[in-house]
């Protein structure tokens, strides 16, 4: 790997792997890599992927072994928690995939009113550092018990009274007896990049990288909608589309009353949206998906 070349890190398997492989690929970039290697290449940009477990991801971007990394927030506040902050490496934005609830959960037969009903009890999780501070800001003194896989036995098994897990669906909770009580992190996929300073090149290619990944999430919930309408209803009718900037008017052939409204609209056009639009007069209503968008 040459030294020029921007490093990203990249877990090397699971949702987030997925996504991470999604943006890139929505940012115009192909990752080249032989199959179940653990090293790849992208053309268009002068950029190397590493696929690492995702535990791996934010000391190998503090340690500067690559200089950018896509990992969970959850991940990287736990491992920011367990070192010093100049040691951490630097969050630079948040990727709006991934997205899962750290979560505490107790046996289904508690009667959970409040957190206070925590104090006293052990907690097994593998995020020691955020159960420990959101016990902290809910001044509840409860004993965090570290363990690594299968969190959600250790009531059945006697070595915790609750456990602080990620949750998506709560099936695996509640088939170990479990229901979720309170939620103690909220998490998506985060872009995260070395303290130290890149050189001019990666500098570059940096904020090249970050242009396309801003571009994508601009667009992601984006839409390009257009309709005709009366030409009195222009100021009302803009004003019912959601986060629009000024739309573009346009004369429409041997209809002086009539005009074409086309607008970008920042946000999801939702039905109730639609619906206005029609009680304002407009008609031959299309709402677009945009594929990429510069901000």
């Amino acid at each position: 790997m040459s030294e020029e070349r921007l490093r990203i890190a990249i877990q090397k398997s699971g949702r987030l792997s997925e996504g991470s492989f999604d943006l890139l690929k929505s940012c115009g970039l192909k990752v080249s890599r032989g199959k179940d290697k653990l090293y790849g290449r992208v053309h268009e940009l002068p950029i190397d992927v590493l696929l690492l477990r995702d535990d791996d991801i934010p000391s190998f971007v503090a340690d500067d072994a690559c200089d950018v990394g896509i990992v969970g927030q959850n991940v990287f506040e736990e491992d920011r928690l367990n070192l010093e902050q100049e040691h951490a490496a630097e969050a630079v934005m948040a990727l709006g995939f991934a997205r899962c609830k750290l979560m505490l959960a107790a046996p289904k037969e508690w009667t959970f009113d409040s957190p206070e009903m925590l104090e006293g009890k052990r907690i097994a999780t593998s995020y020691p550092g955020l159960t420990r501070l959101w016990l902290k800001e809910h001044g509840v003194k409860a004993r965090p018990v570290m363990m690594k896989g299968s969190v959600e036995v250790a009531p059945r098994l006697k070595i915790a009274d609750a456990v602080c897990d990620i949750v998506s669906t709560g099936a695996t909770l509640d088939a170990n007896g479990l229901k979720p009580v309170a939620t103690v992190f909220e998490s998506q996929a985060a872009l995260i990049r070395r303290r130290a300073p890149f050189s001019a090149e990666k500098q570059a290619t940096f904020e090249a990288l970050l242009k396309r990944i801003n571009g994508v999430i601009t667009s992601r919930d984006a839409k390009y909608v257009m309709m005709n309408a009366p030409r009195s209803a222009v100021a009302a009718i803009t004003e019912y589309l959601p986060g629009a900037d000024a739309p573009t008017i346009l004369e429409l052939a041997g209809a002086s009353d009539k005009v074409a409204i086309h607008a970008v609209c920042r946000e999801s056009v939702f039905w109730d949206h639609l619906e206005e639009l029609k009680n304002l007069g407009a008609s031959a209503i299309l709402v677009l998906p945009i594929e990429k968008m510069m901000p």
